[in-house]
């Protein structure tokens, strides 16, 4: 493979480093730029009429042109998920044509993990309440502030849907001596933290103080996150949510909010963006990022970087980096 010029298809808002160091990195390889971008590295969900000319696809395509082409050898997402890509038939299609995905999860399992501690950091040392004291009446309120207050030691984090990410959140907690619960699927033997079935979450949830939701969109996690989960966490946990909106009760949320749970820190939504008058924006104890866990200034540079370094092992035949099938 290596001695055949390939096409690499792209539709990354790439800065012009990046797109420097991409072009660059593929030579003698031919690179086509997609006809449409998008205004972040999200799909647009429209077909683009230059992907069909594609060996090597890097960014996020259409996933429908890839099932239909007869051409296409390598799909690299540039996300750390891949719930275009995740359902059985779109799978069965591009495993019969042995067209592997691969995911970027390698470039945000550090940013996305860093988000997540923030979150947890904030609520223990209770930064949203003395923000609203700041963007409110300005009120000086050091003693139920100190009191709200708690320390790490000792409270129990549940890490819902063990990757890439949940792994390096588990190193950045561990100096905090918390006690630190994983969960998958099918757990490995190989983690170096405590990991069960994810159907044993239920018995879990009521001893958890945080409750960190990673988990990617599939058939199988739309609305996991429900109604009896929400009753089943003891009260004044908190809930941070990394993973997907979808995976996500919304209402089930916003009743457990307005109830027993303490707190919920969301960097993802359904819809996203998510309405401006949704009544989650307005609930008091309902902390709101933009989709922007993983986000970080040299986020494309990284992902130019990851790609390329893949492409080395693709052109080699060696084992992909980020490999979902």
């Amino acid at each position: 493979m290596t001695s055949t010029t390939l096409t690499v298809w792209c539709n990354l808002p790439l800065p012009e480093g990046a797109l420097g160091a991409l072009t660059l990195g593929l030579s003698p390889h031919r690179l086509v730029r997609a006809v449409e971008m998008p205004e972040y590295n999200q799909p647009l969900g429209r077909p683009d009429r230059l992907l069909p000319e594609a060996d090597v696809v890097f960014g996020q395509p259409e996933v429908d042109q890839c099932v239909a082409s007869s051409r296409l050898l390598w799909v690299q997402l540039t996300s750390a998920g891949y719930t275009t890509f995740a359902s059985a038939d779109v799978r069965a299609a591009l495993v019969e044509h042995a067209v592997p995905v691969t995911t970027s999860s390698a470039v945000y399992a550090e940013p996305c993990a860093q988000h997540a501690l923030a979150f947890i950091l904030a609520e223990a040392r209770q930064l949203p309440r003395s923000l609203r004291d700041q963007l409110g009446q300005h009120g000086w309120n050091t003693t139920p502030t100190r009191a709200a207050s708690f320390l790490l030691e000792d409270k129990t984090v549940l890490l819902v849907g063990y990757g890439t990410i949940a792994a390096r959140l588990a190193e950045l907690l561990a100096p905090l001596r918390t006690k630190v619960v994983g969960f998958r699927r099918m757990p490995r033997g190989d983690e170096v933290i405590e990991v069960h079935p994810v159907d044993k979450l239920g018995a879990w949830l009521p001893h958890a103080d945080f409750v960190v939701n990673l988990l990617p969109a599939h058939s199988d996690t739309v609305e996991f996150f429900d109604t009896l989960k929400f009753a089943t966490m003891k009260a004044g946990a908190v809930f941070i949510n990394l993973g997907r909106g979808a995976t996500v009760e919304q209402s089930a949320l916003l009743a457990a909010l307005r109830g027993d749970l303490g707190a919920a820190y969301l960097d993802v939504m359904t819809p996203e963006p998510l309405p401006p008058q949704h009544p989650l924006w307005s609930q008091r104890n309902c902390h709101i990022t933009p989709h922007v866990g993983g986000g970080h200034a040299d986020e494309y540079g990284r992902l130019v970087k990851h790609f390329l370094s893949n492409f080395q092992r693709f052109l080699h035949g060696q084992p992909l980096s980020g490999r979902v099938y």
